[in-house]
């Protein structure tokens, strides 16, 4: 007859023990995501009103809307111009930190100071100077200048981007710093006594040992790109200039109107494109 090893024993109560640990995560995703976006898809088939099954209707209504081909133009624009840039300057600055000695501790300090900030607190930053009669404009008229409608105009969406890197750049950085900091020290050190330099270390060793950094870095940004509409609704309300006018913008508005129809359907195709976005990322990844 089979009897069980200590190890096999051993090795069934890790899993077990693994399970139990998972199982009330796994029950909360269950509870308060999967649950309740089976639910928007099962709404997205029918109408808000009577509840009746109108099929494929709603995703037609919403595919044709000009105000949703506007917002989802504009939240793709939004997040193909800030990703980018937020990847980029906060890993030059994470290298630019790891490489001082002197004041890293208080550079680190003042660059994670918007992650604190409220919202209702950026809010004011941004109406101070950019008011039509704010520093900004001030300034201007100082140094014999027009003012500029910072929000009224397409500056607006210039407006949304610097708001979006200055709250999430300190964040990216110190995402990058972790990432330097699992990087051996004699790499550089081998490849400097070879006669590399900075440029050459940077390329050939930095960057091939943050590809797994990357990827999370790239997918959390892209992620929290979704979070700026508080700011800008608090600034510019439900109708800003159409520049800045995001998907966040139309939901709330269709969530005021009562369409929970068209919301269903909208919240169900940002979610597969999001999750598409996703995984290709992750594809391209795995193959690098």
């Amino acid at each position: 007859m089979y009897r069980r090893t200590g190890k096999e024993k051993s090795k069934r109560r890790r899993e077990f023990a693994g399970v139990l640990f998972l199982a009330p995560g796994f029950a909360g995703v269950v509870c308060f995501t999967l649950l309740p976006f089976a639910e928007v898809v099962r709404r997205s088939f029918q109408s808000a009103v009577t509840a009746e099954w109108v099929g494929w209707k709603n995703y037609e209504t919403v595919f044709t809307n000009t105000a949703f081909r506007m917002a989802a133009m504009n939240t793709l624009r939004f997040t193909g111009v800030c990703i980018p840039l937020l990847v980029a300057l906060s890993l030059v600055l994470a290298v630019v930190l790891q490489k001082l000695r002197a004041g890293k501790n208080l550079l680190k300090s003042m660059l994670l100071i918007p992650v604190a900030v409220p919202a209702a607190s950026v809010v004011l930053v941004w109406k101070v100077l950019f008011h039509s009669n704010g520093l900004l404009n001030g300034l201007l008229l100082k140094l014999g200048m027009q003012k500029v409608g910072w929000m009224t105009s397409g500056a607006a969406f210039s407006v949304l981007v610097v708001s979006y890197l200055w709250k999430n750049l300190g964040y990216d950085m110190i995402l990058w710093l972790a990432g330097l900091s699992g990087i051996p020290e004699d790499i550089y050190e081998a490849a400097r006594v070879d006669g590399a330099g900075e440029w050459k270390c940077f390329t050939r060793i930095t960057i091939p040992n943050l590809l797994p950094s990357l990827y999370t870095i790239t997918v959390l940004s892209f992620l929290n790109s979704f979070k700026v509409f508080r700011e800008a609704w608090l600034v510019a309300g439900d109708y800003p200039h159409q520049s800045m006018y995001l998907l966040q913008h139309l939901y709330n508005n269709w969530f005021r109107e009562l369409s929970f129809d068209k919301i269903s359907a909208a919240a169900v195709v940002n979610a597969l494109v999001v999750l598409a976005l996703i995984l290709v990322l992750r594809r391209s990844w795995e193959r690098e």
